[in-house]
């Protein structure tokens, strides 16, 4: 007599192989998840330093981005230096990402009306702002400024120690 349906064994072996598959399937998914919201973070970051440069050169005056509440990982806003000045963009991070910026791009960047990159003394202002992954992640993101106001994004390996110092 010829079998027309599945026995417990071939049945218990289907669900388990399934249930292998979807945890697979689910750790790549949170991966390529956390990874692409890393990367849409540097994006959106260098787009607004560009965007503050270009603000800067078009009203010919001071414009900065600074960090909300002198913290990059929350978000970020653009607004004239000009006192009671209305602000003009901003950015509210929700997720994870960590950004860190070294000493001179901490917590602000300001552009002169000439579209230079400006500490608060007036010199030349340089720096990295770093998108960190989670520990072990394999990427890292540089924001670059250089002093003549070009911002870069780049690939770097991780650079852990700035990454995990806390920046409270």
């Amino acid at each position: 007599m010829k079998q027309r349906g599945v026995t417990l064994i071939q049945m218990l072996f289907a669900v388990g192989l399934l249930a292998l598959l979807t945890q697979l399937g689910i750790s790549a998914y949170s991966e390529m998840s956390r990874d692409l919201q890393q990367q849409a973070i540097a994006e959106s970051l260098a787009q607004a330093l560009r965007a503050t440069r270009s603000e800067a050169l078009l009203r010919n005056q001071v414009v900065m981005l600074q960090g909300l509440e002198g913290d990059w990982s929350k978000g970020w806003q653009m607004l004239p230096e000009q006192a009671g000045a209305p602000l003009l963009r901003e950015y509210s991070a929700r997720g994870s990402v960590k950004v860190i910026g070294n000493q001179p791009v901490a917590h602000r960047v300001r552009f002169s009306g000439l579209g230079v990159p400006l500490r608060e003394g007036g010199a030349f202002q340089a720096g990295t702002l770093l998108v960190c992954g989670a520990p072990g992640q394999e990427r890292l993101y540089q924001v670059r400024l250089s002093a003549s106001g070009r911002v870069s994004l780049r690939h770097a390996p991780p650079d852990r120690p700035l990454c995990e110092q806390d920046i409270s």
